[in-house]
């Protein structure tokens, strides 16, 4: 009876685990101890085999939230995610940019987060695939934009498809800002559309300098599509919540880490 009890007891536990997770994104050992008053030993344990079960991503020191890899959320949902730290992002990432170079702003809320801090450049180039980012430029006299063609992608407002790629190939930029849905040291970049993808390897690939711009909840995640291998990222700006194991991975590989 007593062991019917435990068992019990052990699995609302987890239960209640997989719910804080659910809710905050990351997990940590020594919070989890305390506040189910079990030790650590007993915590770790439960986060092993949760991982084991893929319900979690085992971190120094407690656990990540398992994105779903197939989710493409629309631009209005993510733009209310982790917009602090999207706003301190895309002023640290506006600070790599000098005078007089030609720039590619991918799509999405966080390169869109760059965008508004352009205003003060005396002459820019920016190449654009995106309508919202576009949007932010509209009023700025000194930045030149340039918008590739191709069909509307509604969910990310971007232009995306052969033809947005034959237009990015008459170009050679200096700088790249990649947003990402997902980023793993040892599998590299990635985003739910594959067509997405495709134009953003393509993007890389024409630029000196690839810099992603994201919020560390996007850290240990994979998504459907495969934009590059980490190799190909040179900088990367994000918040300090990144996780510590990772940022020393990306660091070993001579990759740049910004935090704001």
């Amino acid at each position: 009876m007593q062991i019917r009890e435990n068992g019990d007891i052990t699995t609302e536990r987890r239960a209640k685990i997989l719910e804080l997770l659910e809710k905050e994104g990351r997990v940590f050992v020594k919070n989890l101890s305390e506040l189910f008053k079990v030790s650590e030993v007993t915590i770790r344990n439960d986060l092993d085999l949760l991982e084991k079960r893929n319900l979690l991503i085992r971190m120094h020191g407690g656990a990540l939230k398992v994105q779903r890899v197939g989710i493409d959320y629309q631009l209005s949902v993510k733009a209310k995610r982790h917009a602090a730290e999207k706003r301190a992002i895309g002023k640290k990432a506006a600070e790599l940019i000098n005078d007089g170079e030609t720039i590619i702003l991918d799509s999405g809320t966080t390169t869109e987060e760059v965008a508004k801090n352009l205003g003060g450049f005396k002459d820019l180039t920016v190449i654009t695939n995106s309508l919202n980012v576009a949007g932010q430029l509209v009023e700025l006299p000194n930045v030149r934009v340039i918008i590739p063609g191709g069909y509307l992608r509604r969910n990310s407002l971007s232009l995306i498809g052969s033809t947005a790629e034959e237009s990015l190939k008459k170009y050679y930029c200096d700088k790249v800002f990649i947003g990402v849905d997902g980023i793993d040291s040892q599998y590299g970049i990635s985003t739910p559309n594959v067509e997405e993808a495709h134009l953003n390897n393509l993007m890389i690939n024409i630029s000196r300098e690839v810099i992603v711009v994201t919020d560390s909840s996007k850290f240990k995640q994979r998504s459907f599509a495969k934009i590059a291998p980490i190799t190909k990222v040179n900088t990367i700006v994000t918040d300090k919540n990144i996780p510590p194991d990772e940022k020393q991975n990306l660091e070993n590989l001579g990759i740049k880490i910004l935090l704001v």
